[in-house]
């Protein structure tokens, strides 16, 4: 009989088996169908074994990957949450410990942020807080969204203001630069007093030059344009620059300001006036299309001779330079200009000297101050000072810390009484030693019209801004 399957060779190896065996080694030796093997297990009365149930693999593989995702969205948005403690408690012992250099660990910080900022993994408020208009100000003519700023140095090269300003300024200061580049001063030039929250830098305003920082700023102009339906070329630009965009040409946002910090290039000689106002005005002339304020530094310690500039004479024929040039920008809006000054030129005459410049040449500004060449005894007082830091003490340079708080409320004050009224008010930013709430409000109170910090930053994390100002709303009551 015909079937299609030769079972003959094989069929006396079944013998002496079980028939339910045997349907097995059937299958497994012929494949035969199952029909065929019920033929042949029918002779037996054992029953057939039922094949087990398979787990609901994909239910549990849905469960998995949502859990997943939900525990990644969450980090998410932790992480990159200002008000997340990690930021201050983990991020920044961790970065310490792994760049003993401090310079190492701010060009690690600043590339971090440039690249979160592009994948948008980066640190921002994310609850607004200023919507509600209780911490805005008004500052040349522009309601701020509050009162708390950024110093220069942070973003020396104009690398970052975008992810500055997510973390919840309304002014961020970019560079200083130079007209040229310059390497500044040899390494290692930056030290921390980790004790005191201080730090000592003689950085020496290295620069990649008034021209990249220029090329920088355009771009970002113009990535903004074309993000806001301007197209991506000169003319589109020159509308955003033009207020087309209905946001300040520098900050490219409502409610903050963009300022550009400036100096001479080191081996310009200082006593060569004139040389010294051209290396300002060359940086005035590339750099002010793209600021809402431009920032005249004539105080860096770390400069030979740069701090002889605020002489009354040297400052007003530079200053008058500077303001002349800002004026001469091809903007609707021209750029407001201030001067950066030093806390170590407190006599009464040395500050009568740069308020005397400051009126004459037409300044719109006061920056109030930088870092010191003086070393201020520890906080608390009698605290003692680890060894090792007390070395660090000995390093050249300016020191920036909590201990400057004092002299900067002073110096604001002093600086308010003899600018702050008359025809033509001078309006003044504080900087130096400001590390929380009670501490902005003092400087507020005292004259200035914003707080900058700088090393508060470094020791506290990106999400220094958000909790300074959650402070000073508790200052304030609202």
């Amino acid at each position: 009989m015909a079937t299609g399957f030769n079972f003959s060779p094989r069929m006396h190896q079944l013998k002496g088996i079980t028939s339910s065996t045997r349907t097995v080694r059937l299958q497994q030796t012929y494949g035969v169908a199952p029909c065929l093997s019920r033929r042949f297990a029918s002779t037996s009365s054992e029953p057939l074994v039922k094949p087990t149930k398979k787990k609901n693999k994909p239910l549990n593989k849905y469960v998995f990957r949502s859990s997943l995702a939900l525990v990644l969205l969450g980090g998410y948005f932790y992480l990159t949450d200002t008000r997340s403690s990690a930021h201050r408690y983990v991020a920044v012992p961790l970065v310490r410990w792994l760049y003993p250099d401090a310079e190492d660990a701010h060009h690690t910080g600043v590339i971090a942020l440039k690249e979160l900022y592009k994948l948008g993994l980066h640190p921002r408020e994310r609850s607004s807080p200023d919507e509600d208009g209780k911490l805005a100000t008004e500052v040349f003519g522009y309601t701020l969204s509050n009162p708390i700023g950024i110093s220069g140095g942070l973003d020396k090269h104009a690398d970052i203001p975008d992810p500055l300003f997510a973390l919840g300024p309304a002014v961020v200061e970019v560079g200083g630069t130079t007209p040229l580049p310059q390497d500044g001063n040899p390494k290692p030039r930056v030290f921390r007093i980790v004790s005191q929250s201080g730090m000592i830098n003689r950085y020496g305003l290295n620069s990649k030059g008034a021209d990249h920082m220029a090329e920088v700023l355009r771009q970002r102009v113009r990535a903004f344009a074309s993000a806001n339906g301007f197209g991506y070329h000169e003319a589109a630009e020159e509308r955003v620059l033009n207020g087309e965009a209905g946001v300040p040409p520098g900050s490219l946002t409502e409610g903050k300001l963009l300022a550009v910090q400036v100096a001479k290039n080191k081996v310009t000689p200082e006593t060569d006036i004139a040389a010294v106002t051209n290396d300002y005005v060359y940086c005035v002339d590339r750099l002010a299309p793209y600021a809402d304020i431009m920032v005249v530094n004539v105080s860096s310690p770390n400069t030979p001779g740069l701090r002889g500039l605020q002489a009354a004479g040297p400052l007003t024929e530079i200053l008058k330079g500077v303001v002349g040039a800002a004026k001469r920008i091809d903007r609707k809006t021209k750029p407001f200009v201030m001067v950066k000054v030093s806390p170590d030129e407190d006599s009464e005459e040395q500050v009568d000297g740069i308020c005397h410049a400051v009126r004459e040449s037409g300044v719109d500004g006061v920056i109030v101050g930088n870092t010191t060449n003086r070393r201020p005894r520890p906080l608390p007082k009698g605290f003692v000072l680890p060894q090792k830091e007390e070395q660090t003490l000995t390093e050249t340079g300016g020191y920036s810390g909590p201990q400057l708080f004092e002299r900067t409320v002073a110096l604001v004050s002093r600086y308010k009484e003899k600018l702050g009224n008359g025809e033509s008010p001078k309006t003044i930013f504080a900087s130096g030693g400001i590390t929380n709430g009670k501490q902005a409000q003092a400087v507020l109170d005292a004259g200035a019209s914003v707080a900058m910090m700088y090393t508060a930053i470094t020791y506290g994390g990106t999400g220094t801004v958000t909790r300074v100002k959650n402070e000073l709303r508790e200052e304030r009551n609202i």
